[in-house]
């Protein structure tokens, strides 16, 4: 037990390397008291048991902001929401668990082969993670190596590769530190020459700024966000802070749902379709005659006309006179958020939704580019989608940028800097600028090297005045997706069976 209290704690230190903290060098420092635990263990079962408690410790503690989003809601207690984040940690702790398995399974008796073994391993479990059940691909360990050279590696093998990585640096500090100097290089090595191809892979752009933008951050703090007059609030604020140099054409860049009444209805009746298009015609009227309104908005369905049955969140495009341009529905829906899984079971049961109302939001057909005016092409990933590594873009018609619309009012104040980190991934990996504007932050410019232009805090009014950065050529993952890791892990295993029969 004692040596499952060392794995747990291991994953608490790999939780710290994430942001808030960002305590980057704590995630090798985990992988190496991980791997020295699963050295330990005398039976699979046993390596199964030290990786689910190392997953426990990170989840437990780097997905505490879950717990907050139960505070603005009245349908179910606040305390709800710690059992729900130790409930989905103990789930997301079987895909730790399984690549620990997978790693004993090849490496107990040599620990090169071990290392080796659970970087490919951690590489695809990850992945699983992001897919199984709908996925949750938050936090993979790549984003800890966000600030360093190594995470240049995205643009080549990805986040989840990036992950190999991390676990191979975390065996190149165990081996070092117990004196196996080769191996320790020899791992070391092999992590930053997988980076130094990603760096090459990718040259520096040198292709200027281009188009001006603007980002309105509200400050509408979740508390107040369904109280009557909140809207109004809202308009007024973004009205105010999308005010800029007349003379010069700007993209406008409003958070998700900048309003809550639907920009677009279902309901055949003369007044709803009059209301909607009023608060349409009030938010463009806050552009000047040459720019562009890129905001988040609801969507209300109906099957018959006569009765709102679903809801789209969704990212719309307006013109100065009111016009819906183009119009993006959010694909991967958040569970508990969006809509209620298995609804017929838990719904009697009094569980609902996170957010008011109970009607579950309708799904859209997944990454799409949309050609606009003033803009060119424009791809969208609206709030949690930004987390899905190798599935924010369109590759057969690629986009200049990505607009991550996101209202991260939820979730204290870890959730909000995690959720940009990972925004940041999928702009080094895609080789693509991405631009986020949320209620209450954090709003940002991230460039296509994944490096921050411009943001604005947690909690505080304001707007980014900006020029939109050039997008970099296709990266190499940006054309092969999650094969790539895929490669990586399959290279990396093809390493430890070498390794494993060098040594007998």
């Amino acid at each position: 037990m004692r040596l499952h209290l060392i794995a747990f704690v291991a994953g608490l230190i790999a939780a710290t390397a994430f942001q808030p903290l960002g305590l980057w060098p704590a995630m090798p420092l985990a992988f190496a008291m991980f791997l020295w635990s699963l050295t330990q263990a005398r039976r699979l079962r046993t390596a199964l048991a030290r990786g689910w408690w190392f997953g426990l410790g990170q989840f437990v503690l780097g997905l505490n902001w879950i717990a907050t989003a139960f505070t603005y809601q009245a349908a179910m207690p606040a305390w709800l929401g710690w059992i729900a984040v130790v409930l989905l940690s103990l789930y997301l702790a079987v895909y730790p668990a399984l690549a620990a398995g997978i790693a004993w399974r090849w490496g107990r008796s040599d620990r090169r082969v071990l290392i080796l073994a659970l970087a490919s391993a951690w590489i695809v479990t990850e992945w699983l993670r992001a897919t199984m059940f709908t996925g949750f691909a938050w936090n993979p360990a790549g984003v800890a190596l966000l600030p360093t050279f190594w995470a240049r590696a995205a643009t080549l093998v990805g986040t989840y590769g990036i992950s190999g990585i991390a676990v191979l640096l975390g065996g190149a500090l165990w081996q070092l530190g117990d004196r196996h100097w080769r191996s320790g290089a020899a791992l070391a090595a092999g992590a930053s020459a997988v980076s130094v191809a990603g760096l090459l892979a990718s040259p520096p752009q040198r292709a200027p700024a281009g188009l001006a933008i603007r980002i309105a951050q509200p400050d509408i703090d979740q508390a107040v966000k369904n109280e009557e007059g909140t809207d109004e609030l809202a308009l007024d604020r973004l009205r105010r802070l999308s005010l800029h140099d007349p003379r010069v054409p700007h993209l406008i860049l409003w958070p998700e749902a900048a309003v809550d009444a639907p920009l677009v209805t279902g309901l055949l009746y003369a007044d709803a379709q009059a209301e909607a298009a009023r608060l349409r015609a009030e938010m463009a009227a806050a552009i000047g005659p040459r720019d562009l309104l890129l905001t988040g908005g609801i969507g209300a369905g109906s099957r018959d006309g006569r009765a709102v049955t679903s809801a789209t969140n969704s990212v719309f495009a307006l013109a100065p006179d009111g016009r819906i341009l183009t119009r993006y529905d959010k694909a991967h829906l958040v569970p508990y958020g969006e809509y209620l899984p298995m609804r017929t079971i838990l719904a009697p049961l009094g569980l609902a939704r996170l957010v008011p109302g109970d009607l579950d939001f309708d799904p859209g057909p997944g990454p799409q580019t949309r050609v606009l005016p003033l803009v060119g092409k424009a791809g969208f990933q609206l709030c949690y989608e930004i987390v899905f590594s190798g599935q924010v873009v369109d590759r057969a018609n690629r986009p200049a940028f990505l607009f991550n619309p996101s209202n991260d009012a939820w979730f204290g104040s870890w959730g909000p800097p995690q959720h940009l980190a990972q925004a940041r991934m999928r702009a080094l990996e895609e080789g693509l600028p991405v631009l986020r504007s949320t209620p209450t932050g954090i709003s940002g410019v991230v460039d296509a090297d994944g490096g921050l232009a411009a943001t604005l805090p947690l909690g505080r009014m304001g707007a980014i005045e900006s020029k939109l950065p050039a997008p970099k050529r296709a990266t190499v993952f940006a054309r092969g997706g999650n094969l790539l890791p895929f490669l990586f892990a399959l290279l990396l295993a093809a390493a430890a069976i070498a390794v494993r029969r060098r040594s007998r």
